[in-house]
């Protein structure tokens, strides 16, 4: 019996916790994660395989709104689910970024509460 491959994560986070959270939840869920810092970085590492990106919609390093829409733009992502969270009081930028194609948008806090209930739905686990 071939052993399956681990489904991927990848995130675009500023933040060193919001890395260790995205990191340690997506272990316990049985997925990989990977981290990347810039817009060059994600394009390099994403494709169709991928369960989630995740994006910080308050990462000042890039323009989250553009990449959104870079993503969504491209044919063979548009079953790789896309989830961003922003700060609570981004109301603008979250409906922004809803519009632009994001899946879910989500405040950091009922992001970090959710984080392994999401990453065990995308790995397929109970």
């Amino acid at each position: 019996m071939q052993k399956r491959e681990p489904k991927r994560v990848l995130a675009l986070v500023a933040d060193l916790l919001f890395t260790v959270k995205i990191a340690d939840a997506a272990k316990r869920a049985g997925m990989q994660a990977e981290f990347v810092k810039s817009e060059k970085a994600l394009f390099e590492k994403v494709d169709p395989h991928l369960a989630l990106i995740i994006l910080d919609l308050n990462f000042a390093g890039v323009q989250p709104l553009k990449l959104i829409g870079k993503l969504r733009d491209k044919a063979e992502l548009k079953k790789v689910s896309l989830l961003a969270y922003v700060s609570h009081v981004d109301g603008e930028l979250k409906q922004k970024a809803h519009d632009l194609g994001c899946h879910m948008v989500m405040a950091r806090s009922a992001f970090s509460q959710n984080l392994p209930m999401i990453l065990r739905r995308h790995a397929g686990t109970p």
